[in-house]
């Protein structure tokens, strides 16, 4: 994978967090209407304060024969703190809050400040952006397309900065209305993931 932009630690943030983070909305939309548009996502995205969802994720790497399955937990409360927490097939959590990102694997804590690495605060303003329903924010750092209605809607990502387009050639976003049901992600360098997410009830 290109990663060689990055430090080692932002490396590894950077190929595993989750677009999904800024994308667990799941309250009702009308999906009557005609003319589903990025304005109208953004509008719903922009509803959800706080929100927890199961994930399973599967990483199709060149390097490895197997494919690799994780899965575990999202959370998100407004307006910037949200957590990936693996449970399977090891335990491991990643946390943003504000600009400190924490990292925590085998007992082992590691915090990252995002001023660090110009690349992935960028990464980061962009989940932010969808979280926030912020379409300026979000279109700082990707070129959007919406394909679909509000029932089942394709929401194509693809990087603006080189740095950022180095590593992550696209994202593919998949829904119904603000419910995101999986999120694929494919590699400049031909790796990918898929990641189904499923809303839970509140913790």
């Amino acid at each position: 994978m290109t990663l060689s932009f990055l430090p080692g630690f932002s490396r590894h943030v950077l190929r595993s967090l989750p677009v999904a983070w800024a994308l667990l909305m799941a309250t009702p939309v009308n999906s009557d209407c005609n003319g589903w548009t990025i304005d109208r996502l953004m509008q719903a995205m922009q509803e959800i304060r706080s929100d927890h969802a199961s994930f399973t994720e599967r990483k199709s790497i060149a390097m490895l024969e197997e494919p690799v399955d994780s899965s575990g937990e999202l959370f998100y409360t407004a307006p910037d703190r949200m957590e990936k927490r693996t449970l399977k097939p090891k335990p491991e959590s990643m946390i943003l809050d504000g600009d400190t990102l924490v990292f925590e694997r085998g007992g082992k804590k590691r915090r990252f400040q995002l001023g660090q690495s110009p690349e992935l605060a960028a990464f980061i303003a962009s989940i932010r952006g969808i979280l926030a329903g912020d379409r300026a924010a979000l279109e700082r750092n990707y070129r959007l397309n919406l394909e679909g209605s509000a029932d089942d809607w394709t929401l194509q990502l693809l990087p603006l900065d080189e740095k950022i387009h180095a590593v992550v050639a696209s994202i593919r976003i998949s829904g119904e209305g603000n419910a995101v049901r999986s999120i694929e992600t494919t590699q400049a360098d031909g790796d990918s993931s898929l990641m189904l997410i499923e809303r839970l009830a509140a913790p």
